[in-house]
């Protein structure tokens, strides 16, 4: 089993080793029963979760089992990157739970129709692009609150079963095992990792972490040995999930209630599904498909609202084990979705008698292997600023929910750009060559909101003389506010009858600039770049990039 460093997105092989092929994949017979079985492995993983967030949402398991196959299945095929696992996760069940409790489960399968909707909207529109603008400090955060939250669900399994559907949590509502069972059930979780860690180096016929289900079943099942087993949490047998309109008045009154939820969980749904996808494309070596994977979650969500399904979107742990278990073409994550669908109709006696632990240790390993840490070593060594943002997403991530954490991470990581960028604008003074008694100021460093007061006092207008020049070779004007106060600095030296030049600015600023455009002088060597002003996309004279 691989060890995946996220902290420099590079595949290592500290546990052991299964490789990586980077880029396209060829599709051999061999890479077909590879991913067939690692799809078998991902469906006996997401069994648990789609029972246990179905309880947290405060719904019927079936209703996540059945988003776990509709959403899994329909990414699997049109998504942005094969290799991607997705279903009901923790991070919208707990945004639903609210809305189950006031007005029930059918106004759900209406949000998450809603919800599906606005992400299709998303991706015609290509929003899944800004998920360039997440910086790395931000990801590293990401995987290390999420391996966390990972290993803190599995902790809920070390529970004695109890009501499950009293309780509303699963095995939350049990008491925390203690004395043999304790110990039978660690030792068991333990064997399981011993055996995926062990099992390639064996063989690689049949990925690790279905080697430690099986063999670890086997023991229970065998031995007839007392532990938490899956039927534990809930009976999964069920049918096929039959075409169902949601059940809510068409009315505006409903849009209200339904709205607010549904763009809540339509961000969490994409920010998480496009991390993943930036994840799962580092170790795959693939790149693109943000907006493909916007629709296709999107489309899977929309189709899952009118089949009974609570929606879903990427699962970093369930895409985790897919890569470690070698799938890396759509074959694995269909397959997924089609045993999860025979695991339903057929075979649910079977998959209830597998033992909890079994599953924990897997994702035990996943835990160990997505965590990120290399980051705590290299935390001295990187900015501050960085190092504090890694923490920050962290916690929040832990504490609260990804798309918080993410979207808080962005903006202290914008705000510390902006501000180091600040600091960088200074200019350096000097006599003209060409004009006497001209003094000239060379400005360095950018000009936009952050730089444009310090960019305004470095001039000194009562004591400079009649004839200045103002230099930008050195700069670039970025922003409206940067405009603005080169317009301020102009009428400064207005005010005191004094002349001054502005050199080496571009085209659009000449047209953009009111009272200071025909202070510019013109010159071969003027740059080009464009100046970002709500005006001049407005009025065409910038270009949207």
């Amino acid at each position: 089993m691989a060890f995946f460093d996220f902290s420099n997105m590079r595949t290592s092989t500290r546990f052991g080793d299964f490789s990586i092929a980077p880029g396209e994949v060829k599709l051999t017979p061999g890479q077909i029963r590879t991913d067939l079985l690692s799809g078998l492995t991902v469906a006996l993983a997401l069994v648990p979760e789609a029972v246990a967030f179905a309880f947290v949402a405060g719904v019927h398991p079936l209703v996540g089992l059945y988003a776990a196959f509709m959403v899994g299945l329909i990414t699997a095929i049109f998504g942005g990157r094969p290799g991607m696992i997705s279903g009901a996760t923790g991070a919208l069940a707990v945004v639903m739970v609210a809305l189950v409790a006031q007005h029930g489960v059918e106004y759900l399968f209406a949000t998450v129709v809603l919800m599906g909707l606005l992400q299709v909207f998303a991706g015609v529109m290509q929003w899944g692009k800004f998920i360039r603008l997440v910086p790395h400090p931000v990801m590293l955060g990401f995987v290390n609150g999420l391996a966390i939250v990972i290993f803190l669900a599995q902790l809920t399994q070390f529970k004695v079963p109890g009501s499950a559907e009293a309780s509303g949590h699963g095995m939350a509502g049990g008491e925390w095992l203690s004395g043999l069972p304790l110990y039978l059930m660690l030792g068991l979780v333990g064997l399981t990792m011993v055996i995926i860690w062990l099992s390639p180096r064996v063989t690689r016929f049949i990925p690790a972490p279905l080697a430690g289900i099986g063999i670890v079943a086997a023991i229970v099942i065998g031995f007839g040995l007392d532990v938490p087993r899956v039927g534990d949490l809930a009976s999964i047998e069920g049918g096929l999930p039959q075409f169902h309109i949601p059940a809510v008045p068409f009315n505006f009154e409903t849009l209200q209630i339904i709205l607010p939820y549904a763009v809540i969980l339509a961000a969490i749904g994409l920010i998480e599904s496009l991390l993943t996808l930036n994840l799962v494309g580092d170790l795959t070596k693939q790149r693109g498909g943000a907006s493909q994977e916007c629709i296709a979650q999107g489309v899977a969500n929309t189709a899952t609202g009118f089949f009974g399904g609570m929606g879903g979107c990427a699962m970093i742990g369930q895409s985790m084990i897919n890569v470690k278990s070698g799938g890396r073409t759509r074959i694995a994550g269909i397959s997924a979705a089609l045993f999860l669908l025979a695991f339903i109709l057929v075979g649910s006696s079977v998959i209830e008698l597998i033992p909890l632990a079994a599953l924990v240790g897997v994702m035990f390993m996943v835990v160990i292997g997505t965590f990120a840490w290399n980051s705590l070593k290299i935390l001295r060594k990187v900015p501050l600023t960085d190092a504090f943002v890694i923490v920050l997403v962290t916690v929040v991530t832990v504490m609260e929910d990804l798309a918080v954490a993410v979207v808080v991470g962005v903006i202290v990581s914008a705000l510390a750009y902006a501000w180091n960028n600040a600091r960088r604008i200074h200019a350096t003074t000097r006599d003209s060559v060409t004009e006497a008694g001209a003094k000239v100021y060379e400005i360095h460093g950018p000009l936009f909101f952050g730089s444009a007061t310090g960019f305004i006092e470095m001039f000194t207008v009562e004591t400079d003389p009649r004839e200045v020049i103002v230099d930008f070779a050195d700069s670039r004007v970025v922003d409206q506010s940067a405009l603005q106060a080169i317009e301020a600095v102009a009428g400064k030296y207005a005010d005191a009858g004094k002349r001054v030049q502005l050199r080496h600015l571009t085209h659009d600023c000449h047209k953009l600039l009111t009272k200071a455009g025909h202070l510019i002088v013109d010159s071969d060597d003027d740059p080009d770049y464009e100046v970002a002003t709500d005006y001049g996309v407005r009025t065409g004279i910038l270009g949207d990039h």
